[in-house]
């Protein structure tokens, strides 16, 4: 294994998979396999997982093709099949090497069900589960140096709202905006990874796909992006208005703003994930649109733009210093408009850092 964090986290894994009796973990998705060995090479089809035993043993199962990316990473134990031969055989020699013919095996979430099934035919004296639990329980403890990460994918967000600002300007559409967002975060050093810009009456279609609608005067505007440093998300949600908006925009604002900050004053280590929650919905809820906010308060982001902890009402698990997560409720008049605010924090023990510049307390409204 090549220096860095990746020993570590597998030792820290290993032991978290032999607190459970879990005695294997079979990992598919690409963040998992780079996030704990440093490699994240993807398949597609083909059958690949690398597998990690309670001992703090890993193996891998991969196409011959490739190979010599996976060595390049450090890992000794590299299982190759080429096409036309049969990897299973590859993944019951590892089995009885590991015994676990009858164990218990934790899988990556996202391994695809035709790879499942055949690990299923192949070991059908084995228990299986579902692996969430004990990846999500290392990655939602960022490090240093994620934190570091984080910080920059959020400024690049950051600077690049305000970038664009002065260009939005009445006519252009949704997919033009986009654009120039996609752009202005990859001008910065980020690789963009995701953006909605929803005018008007698709601002509350809280994931509005951007289209071809034309931003028109008076439109509020919901714009939801991020980019990835060196892997890490960045995830911002700003509102604003293409000149002055209909009254209410104004009044809904203000009860999302005040949602959102109350949220923020809940966040602590050893606080509840639901009492987070419940802070921006009472606040909502008290202005007279609970109704309207219609999703969870927050999500867990790292190397994945979603992952626990996730800031929801039937979510009872405790923040610990070190967790990152959105604080985005919204606000969604269909037909009419939606606001959302959201930034990126990280939990300390009394309290919590904004990853991104503070939100406006009231709807910025831009020139015509």
């Amino acid at each position: 294994m090549k220096h860095g964090p990746y020993a570590d986290r597998i030792r820290r894994f290993a032991d978290a998979l032999s607190s459970k009796g879990v005695d294997a973990f079979f990992a598919h998705h690409p963040v998992t396999m780079t996030y704990l060995s440093g490699v994240g090479e993807d398949a597609h089809e083909r059958f690949l997982t690398i597998a990690y035993a309670m001992t703090g043993e890993v193996a891998v199962i991969c196409p011959s093709l490739s190979e010599a990316q996976i060595r390049r990473a450090g890992l000794k134990d590299v299982r190759t099949w080429k096409d036309g031969e049969d990897p299973i055989a590859l993944l019951t020699d590892l089995a009885d090497a590991w015994a676990l013919g009858s164990g218990k095996i934790a899988v990556d979430d996202t391994l695809p069900a035709h790879m499942l099934l055949q690990i299923q035919a192949a070991l059908p004296d084995a228990k299986f589960e579902v692996g969430s639990p004990y990846i999500s329980s290392l990655m939602r403890n960022k490090s240093v140096h994620e934190l570091e990460l984080l910080r920059k994918a959020g400024k690049i967000a950051d600077d690049s709202f305000q970038a664009i600002l002065p260009k939005i300007r009445p006519g252009m559409t949704e997919k033009a905006l986009e654009r120039i967002i996609n752009e202005a975060m990859a001008d910065r050093g980020g690789t963009p990874t995701f953006c909605i810009v929803g005018a008007g009456a698709n601002g509350a279609e809280p994931h509005h796909l951007s289209d071809e609608t034309h931003i028109m005067e008076g439109d509020v505007i919901i714009l939801d992006f991020g980019c990835s440093v060196e892997g890490y998300q960045s995830d911002i949600t700003r509102t604003v208005a293409l000149g002055e908006p209909e009254k209410e925009a104004k009044v809904v604002y203000e009860a999302v703003y005040a949602g959102h900050m109350q949220s923020r004053k809940a966040i602590a280590a050893g606080v509840a994930c639901s009492a987070v929650d419940a802070a921006a919905r009472k606040a909502i809820e008290d202005a007279g649109y609970g109704e309207r906010f219609v999703h969870r308060t927050g999500h867990g982001i790292g190397m994945n733009g979603h992952e626990a902890p996730y800031i929801s009402a039937d979510n009872h698990e405790l923040l610990e210093s070190g967790n990152c997560f959105s604080i985005e409720p919204g606000v969604y008049l269909t037909g009419r408009f939606g606001v959302r605010i959201e930034n990126i924090v990280v939990c300390t023990g009394d309290g919590h850092e904004s990853l991104n510049a503070e939100p406006s307390p009231t709807l910025i409204t831009l020139q015509v």
